[in-house]
């Protein structure tokens, strides 16, 4: 099985570049599926359902989010109705939505399972106590992939160890920023600290830089928006073999100027 797993897709700068690739990049890298954390997908913060039919409707076959997933309201009853979108796992239990999904692919089922960390975020609940009812549920699906939305590289690389050998792959998303760490661990799963950002580099982690600059300047309230220049896709091609093990984890940028 061959996953594209995209990084937090940023407003329309994200949407609108993942549209004009996602089909080339899919047929490059011969895809069976493809996920996206949509957590910044509605102008820079959380997802509204016309962002996340947009998403389906390109060919995303599952939504992770984060922080973010309730910032709009008229997503509650979406994120009950639909399936192939998710919250972190561990909300509280009575959130709206759910926080892990099975999609069917050409190479098999795939389960996807979303979590929060805990520095600067404060979920309801651990992600090291909630992982392990969240793959109780997923017993039986050889291929898994676990999003981990959090701010921490460290508690980001403990999951990925906590994990070794019992998931496909564990890829962590939210800052923004890609690092350099992408590597099979011992056990067979997939690992990346962050895999970045589908969204515009001429800014501030999305956002326009010189809002930014005036907040970190003045010390004072800056409404912020987000930019528009420079959209790249940023991910990672994530490739499992028949027992779900990960053969190989490779990060990939795709600009606007690319042909």
């Amino acid at each position: 099985m061959i996953v594209l797993f995209f990084g937090d897709i940023v407003g329309s700068a994200g949407r609108g570049l993942l549209g004009k690739r996602l089909a080339s990049l899919r047929e490059r890298h011969q895809a069976d599926a493809v996920v996206v954390n949509g957590e910044n997908a509605t102008k820079g913060v959380g997802i509204a359902p016309a962002a996340a039919n947009e998403l389906f409707g390109l060919g995303v076959d599952v939504i992770t989010t984060g922080n973010h997933v309730y910032r709009h309201r008229e997503i509650y009853r979406y994120l009950d109705e639909h399936p192939r979108i998710i919250r972190p796992y561990n909300f509280l239990r009575g959130s709206p939505g759910r926080g892990l999904t099975v999609v069917d692919t050409p190479a098999g089922r795939l389960g996807v399972l979303n979590l929060s960390g805990q520095l600067f975020l404060n979920p309801a609940r651990s992600p090291f106590e909630a992982v392990e009812e969240g793959l109780e549920q997923l017993q039986g699906v050889r291929n898994v992939i676990v999003d981990l939305h959090a701010e921490a590289t460290s508690e980001k690389v403990a999951m990925g160890w906590h994990l070794d050998g019992r998931v496909s792959a564990v890829v962590g998303t939210h800052t923004h920023v890609r690092t350099g760490d992408a590597r099979v661990l011992p056990g067979g799963t997939a690992y990346m600290t962050d895999v970045g950002m589908c969204g515009p580099r001429d800014s501030v982690i999305g956002v326009k830089k010189e809002l930014v600059l005036e907040r970190f300047l003045t010390q004072m309230p800056v409404r912020f928006d987000p930019a528009e220049g420079d959209p790249w896709l940023e991910g990672v091609a994530l490739e499992f073999d028949e027992q779900g093990r990960a053969l190989r984890i490779e990060p990939f940028q795709e600009g606007a100027g690319v042909s």
